[in-house]
């Protein structure tokens, strides 16, 4: 496990871009070896787009053989509604990168038989030969995807029912008012993005502090689902300082002495990863 703390906001979105970047470029994807990504949604992830974006439009980062899978979808909004993740990911990723829309996988919310999409959501993410790379962003409560406290640290993708403070945190989305926001979702399982080769966690703010804690510096604990990626071979999360204001400060000293090693991890000439 590591941990990569920058200054800001805007400087973890683009350790993270550049990340996937080179994660990307490295793996030399062409027609039949796509190279196969997990993404998440919310006001985390937003900056990494944007610089992905940005690399796109410079010309130093192709999609065209690149595969993705969201984390998560609400049950019963509609597609086109503004406030669904088929907009979000189309609105701020995929409409401004050269990615086939075929190759963009997102979980149906409307689907008739909701586990039978859960199913073949799973069965899509095998045939691609797994995820490569799961970006993925947590709650203040710790939750990855919608993976609510309590959720089995095994779990496969399914329909959840939302947790209350979910709801309050997302209601700020819908106009403040808690009756529109989605009581349930699917979404991938923690042991789905554990099965990833690799995982790597975005991480801001002050108010995710104690979830950021939580993930690092205690135990394996299902009421934060996010700890589980301590027991992943190759997870990294991603910070900025506001959200290490609940480590202790021998935790912060130590993972600091190896940005070293990490700032040769975004070099695409660097082609070697450390393994943990």
């Amino acid at each position: 496990m590591r941990l990569v703390i920058l200054d800001n906001y805007d400087l973890a979105s683009e350790w993270a871009a550049k990340y996937i970047c080179n994660c990307i470029i490295q793996f030399k994807p062409s027609q039949g070896r796509y190279f196969t990504l997990g993404l998440p949604t919310g006001s985390t992830p937003l900056g990494c787009y944007k610089k992905l974006i940005e690399y796109h439009k410079n010309g130093d980062l192709s999609f065209k053989y690149v595969k993705t899978f969201n984390m998560d979808e609400y049950v019963g909004l509609p597609r086109n509604h503004p406030e669904s993740y088929h907009s979000y990911m189309w609105n701020n990723f995929f409409k401004h990168i050269d990615i086939d829309p075929n190759n963009a996988h997102i979980l149906d919310g409307n689907a008739l038989d909701l586990q039978a999409e859960c199913d073949a959501f799973e069965k899509k993410i095998e045939e691609a030969g797994g995820i490569d790379l799961f970006v993925g962003g947590i709650g203040p409560d710790g939750h990855i995807a919608f993976n609510e406290p309590g959720s089995s640290l095994a779990s496969r993708t399914r329909l959840k029912t939302l947790a209350m403070d979910t709801i309050l945190a997302n209601a700020k989305y819908f106009d403040g008012d808690l009756s529109k926001v989605p009581t349930m979702a699917l979404t991938v399982g923690v042991g789905t993005v554990m099965d990833a080769r690799e995982v790597m966690i975005l991480i801001t703010g002050a108010h995710k502090a104690f979830a950021l804690y939580k993930a690092i510096e205690e135990g394996v604990n299902h009421m934060w689902t996010v700890s589980a990626f301590q027991q992943h071979p190759r997870t990294i999360f991603v910070c900025d300082e506001d959200a290490t204001l609940e480590l202790r400060v021998k935790t912060v000293k130590y993972f600091k002495g190896l940005m070293h090693v990490h700032n040769k991890l975004v070099d695409p000439l660097y082609s070697m990863k450390e393994e943990n």
